[in-house]
């Protein structure tokens, strides 16, 4: 499990909250950083902002798909960006869900358990 987010407190609500479902846990500070430390990782689920400094979530998800060594990472985008065309922007990215901040911590536990899942099958 890969959590990329600039916020410091966003990203750790989301690492504890995770890591308390007994998911390992590491995280990326934002895109570029995500980039840097995917192989390492080798996660089998990304939860990424879309806004983030050097690197947004938008080109790194774009990035993570193109890689074939990370093609197969299921990705959620957490956002605040809510527009139907934002969604419909992540959809053709192919990332695997989408969900707006503020977020319910038990549908983002529940959304990564199930792709977490189908990644392992």
């Amino acid at each position: 499990m890969l959590v990329v987010d600039d916020d410091e407190v966003i990203r750790q609500l989301i690492a504890v909250n995770l890591s308390l479902e007994g998911f390992e846990v590491a995280t990326a500070t934002d895109g570029e950083d995500c980039l840097e430390r995917v192989l390492d990782v080798m996660p089998d689920v990304i939860t990424l902002d879309v806004m983030m400094p050097r690197l947004d979530g938008w080109v790194t998800a774009e990035r993570l798909r193109a890689d074939e060594a990370t093609s197969h990472i299921k990705v959620v985008l957490i956002t605040a960006r809510a527009q139907d065309d934002d969604k419909r922007r992540g959809l053709g990215i192919g990332v695997d869900a989408y969900l707006t901040k503020p977020f319910d911590p038990a549908e983002l536990i529940q959304v990564v358990r199930d792709l977490a899942s189908l990644a392992r099958n």
